[in-house]
Order: C-alpha cells, then structure tokens, then sequence
C-alpha cells in the first residue's frame, strides 16, 4: 500500500502545487486524471523522489519515503512523459547498460533479464535496432521494458498513451493490464479513455487538490439522472460542455430536472463525470 498524507508543495516562486494531498493506493492500476496545470507532474516527482515536498508523509509499506528516498528508489520503476536515449544504442545493448545503473551486475542474470523483458513488451525481434528509430509505441514499451527491471513494488507512467495512434494504444492497455497484478501502477494522464479502460480506482486532481477519490462506477453514479444534451445552449452555470457532433453542436449540462424545453436525458460517461468534478459540479 501507498500511503500520502497531507502531502504539500510550493514552489520558491510562491506557486502552491500540491494542496494537502491524501491518498491510500493499493495494488493495481491507479489512474491520475486532472488538467494541464493541476499539479500531476509535481505530484509524479514527488513519488518518484525526484522533489522533496514542502510537508506531509509518504509510505510504502514500511518505507518512509521522505526520509529514505533510495529505499523507494530499489523498489521504483518510472517512465516519464519524455525521455531520452542513446542514438546508436541497440534496445539490447541500452537496456543491458539501464540494468547495470539499476544494480543488476551478474552478467548472466543481465542476460536473463534483458531476454526476458524484451520478450514481454514484444520488442525480441527489434532488439537489435537503434531505440532512436523506433516508433512511438515501440518506445513506450521500452520505457516499460526499463521500468519493470528489478520487480518493482511502485511503478509510476507519466502519460504513457500521449500521441499513440489507437492501435498502439491498445497494444499498449494489453501491456499495461497485466502489471496490476504484480505492483502498484500509477497512471498519470489526461486522457479518460486510458483511466475507463484500465483503472479499477482513480483520483482527479485539479488546483492542486483532489476531488474525486474511488472507483470510477463511484463518480459515475452521481450523474444518473442528472445529465442531459440540449441543441441550444443551456445557462452556464450548469454547462458542462459542447461539442460538435456529426457537424451540429450539441450541449451538456447538469440539472436535477430538464434545463429546458427539448432536453434528453443522457447516459454519462467518465468523461462526463470527469469534467463536472474538475469543474466543482458533482
């Protein structure tokens, strides 16, 4: 179990990131949602031990996080939003050299592992190639690939889906599925898709606060009835969003009856449910 308390953090600008953060995240795949500016990636680099916060307390396990980032470290697998690699290095031979930095010496068990990872995120027939000429998807699975090198107890994704068409997308929800049972998975995005498809719990933050913890069904459940699409726009203090579809714009709004005239009743989404808590409608 991850364990944050009254996590904080202000920047030496005076910028308050992190307001107070608490969360229990057991095993499994955690999803993060919350909009550009929220304070995900400040959040993401305090778990990774990469920022020290202003106050508060982090545990994994009986790992005081705070006090002993390299117990964290030896347990911690992370894959940024970006990073970068070598030009030349095989995916071989760059894994071979992260295993080493992560403290796996033997020669042979390196060997075991390199083969056993690439073979994991499907990347054995590519193992010879320059990771600089992969794809997108390819270098996200070997992102994955450097992550997993020594078991991990915390693995930490950092928009692992961005600029993914959808067929490396789902190639890459079919990785990511199977490590919930082997780790905490924390998935930090903006993308809802990515949290509705993987994520048995979830949180939203937004000004650097949480407003939604639970299950996803959990925050659905507070539309039912209250959701409805409208052809004209509704008062904005119910608006929650418009968008065109099929050419014409529609409106959707959060009422505990009909906005107007000609409003239907509409099946929320996470989506849906996502913006009304960002946006302190639920």
């Amino acid at each position: 179990m991850l364990l944050l308390d009254d996590v904080a953090h202000v920047y030496g600008s005076g910028t308050e990131a992190l307001r107070g953060i608490s969360l229990e995240i057991p095993r499994g795949i955690f999803g993060l949602l919350g909009p550009n500016g929220a304070g995900k990636s400040t959040l993401m680099q305090v778990l990774s031990t990469l920022l020290i916060p202003t106050r508060g307390s982090i545990r994994l396990g009986e790992i005081d996080v705070i006090t002993n980032p390299r117990g964290l470290r030896e347990k911690l697998g992370y894959l940024p939003q970006d990073f970068g690699v070598y030009p030349n290095a095989s995916a071989w031979r760059l894994l071979d050299h992260l295993a080493v930095l992560k403290g796996v010496i033997g020669r042979a068990e390196r060997r075991e592992t390199v083969a056993h990872l690439l073979n994991v995120v499907n990347l054995w027939d590519s193992k010879d190639r320059a990771v600089a000429t992969f794809s997108g998807g390819m270098r996200q699975r070997f992102g994955i690939a450097q992550a997993l090198i020594g078991g991990p107890e915390l693995i930490i994704l950092d928009e692992p889906t961005a600029g993914l068409d959808p067929d490396e997308r789902n190639r890459f929800h079919e990785l990511l599925a199977a490590l919930g049972d082997q780790a905490i998975v924390i998935l930090s995005t903006h993308i809802v898709e990515d949290v509705a498809n993987l994520c048995s719990r979830m949180a939203i933050l937004a000004g650097g606060r949480i407003v939604f913890h639970g299950k996803p069904e959990e925050m659905l459940s507070q539309l039912g009835g209250r959701l409805w699409v409208t052809a004209d726009k509704p008062d904005a203090e119910i608006l929650l969003s418009s968008r065109l579809l099929g050419g014409r714009r529609i409106h959707h709004s959060i009422a505990e009856a009909p906005p107007m005239p000609g409003a239907e009743p509409c099946a929320p989404q996470l989506e849906h449910a996502y913006l009304a808590a960002v946006r302190g409608l639920l």
